[in-house]
């Protein structure tokens, strides 16, 4: 009789150890390696049945590709971030933290194809079919056709959704609450998670069925589970979003069939989420425009053009170690801009405490944002507004150069749409023929700090050194 092995996986990674271990050499994680029970041993390769190759037939790299057929969801900021719908046969994983919509976004997507006359089969693993149902009259789905069960047992779901005609979406929630007869360890752990995506996947792709695998997030905004399955996977979405405000920002990592860090605005109201089609004009609602330190940032976000407001506060300190904080930008690309303020600009921070923050919970990583992020700062110490008619982009290099950024032409429609008809760009940049806007061109930041602190009522020199003396 065969004997079962026991090994050592890493609940973070998925790496396997040989022995129990504090910490994982494969990630670095603390107390992530638990004991799980594999597979049967394996049959010595002396003792397999020979079995002759299947000979495959080979296809020319030239050729006419047929384009995926897709089934729309009928939310158009959902289908944009997905590339324009559910790819036949595709699997795609959900996660985000706990609490913010998944299952609530899930259930609006499943109602609306469900009301096209297709089959659609949601599957809950965490929820009662009541609870889902409680959830439906909330969001006043309740008519809709969509079958509901709750299982954790992979073969039985299987099984289940093999009766009859192939459903055209299936929702798994979630896929950490699921597991297989095959593997015999804990549901939730990284052998069944993969085991059960596996099993999920082959049948995708056997009956053509669009699948939605909800997945749980660690502590630091990261998919829980083995990073397999995100390769396995054809798409990967996060749906992010701060507690305390009410956008929901839908974000593609990943997509075989369409674009990536493409990007849907949602908004959470007391009927679920409602979509937002003109997110630039809701994240600059309120913003204030006579206050310095505020500037208005033209960015991009995949292939749709978005304007947000950089808010920077610089205030005098007495403690020995300045504070940095940052909300919704990158703090090692803040430190950046204030060394070169400083070491081409001759603007000094050393005596103040900075704090920056991307208004409306957005989160921007892209480098157009240094001019803006800079502009507000100088705007802060010195005190003087911005206008409140300008849009500001362009990345910021270590010589204190202001380098072109692409797609300059789309970010500055954006800004005419809204009302905007100035703009401090690059130099270098392309965006001639845009008509609404005049463009103002730098070349080096020093220039604009120079701009900016001739409108200061108090001077840029002073403001700095009144810090410093602090």
């Amino acid at each position: 009789m065969a004997k079962a092995r026991t090994s050592y996986v890493c609940q973070s990674c998925g790496a396997v150890a040989p022995r129990w271990q504090g910490k994982c050499e494969a990630c670095g994680a603390w107390n992530t390696i638990i004991e799980e029970a594999g597979a049967k041993d394996v049959v010595p390769l002396a003792q397999r049945a020979k079995r002759k190759g299947r000979v495959m037939q080979l296809e020319p790299l030239a050729g006419q590709g047929e384009e995926a057929p897709r089934i729309a969801a009928g939310i158009s900021e959902f289908d944009r971030v997905i590339g324009g719908g559910f790819v036949r046969g595709s699997v795609v994983l959900l996660g985000g933290d706990p609490g913010i919509g998944k299952s609530t976004l899930l259930i609006e997507v499943a109602a609306k194809l469900a009301g096209g006359g297709r089959r659609v089969v949601y599957v809950s693993g965490e929820e009662a079919i009541g609870q889902v149902r409680m959830r439906a009259e909330r969001l006043a789905l309740k008519a809709a056709p969509v079958e509901l069960a709750a299982e954790t047992n992979v073969e039985d779901v299987v099984a289940t959704l093999s009766e009859g005609a192939a459903p055209a979406l299936v929702v798994i929630d979630s896929i950490q609450t699921m597991w297989t007869e095959t593997v015999e360890s804990a549901p939730g752990t990284v052998t069944q998670v993969r085991g059960a995506a596996q099993a999920l996947l082959r049948f995708a792709k056997r009956t053509g069925a669009a699948v939605v695998l909800v997945g749980h997030v660690t502590k630091d905004g990261q998919i829980a589970g083995p990073r397999v399955v995100e390769h396995m996977v054809d798409a990967v979405l996060s749906f992010e979003g701060e507690g305390n405000h009410q956008f929901r920002i839908l974000r593609a990592l990943k997509n075989r069939f369409g674009p990536t860090d493409e990007i849907g605005v949602f908004e959470m109201t007391g009927r679920g989420l409602a979509e937002v089609e003109n997110p630039s004009a809701l994240f600059l609602s309120d913003r204030d425009h006579k206050s310095p330190g505020t500037a208005v940032f033209a960015g991009m976000e995949g292939t749709r053009p978005l304007l947000v407001e950089i808010q920077a506060l610089v205030a005098p300190t007495t403690l020995g170690t300045p504070r940095r904080a940052v909300v919704g930008a990158d703090a090692n690309r803040l430190s950046m801009i204030l060394a070169v303020l400083e070491a081409r600009c001759g603007v000094r921070m050393g005596g103040h405490d900075v704090y920056l923050n991307v208004a409306g919970g957005l989160r921007i990583v892209e480098p157009a944002a240094d001019l803006a992020v800079a502009a507000a700062l100088v705007s802060s110490l010195s005190g003087s507004a911005l206008p409140q008619d300008a849009v500001y982009f362009g990345e910021v290099s270590l010589t204190g150069a202001v380098r072109a950024v692409p797609q300059a032409a789309a970010r500055l429609k954006e800004a005419v749409k809204l009302g905007f008809t100035r703009a401090v760009t690059p130099e270098g940049g392309r965006a001639e023929g845009v008509e609404g806007v005049s463009l103002h061109s730098v070349a080096a930041l020093d220039r604009l700090v120079a701009e900016i602190a001739a409108r200061s009522p108090r001077g840029l020199r002073a403001a700095a050194g009144r810090g410093e003396d602090g």
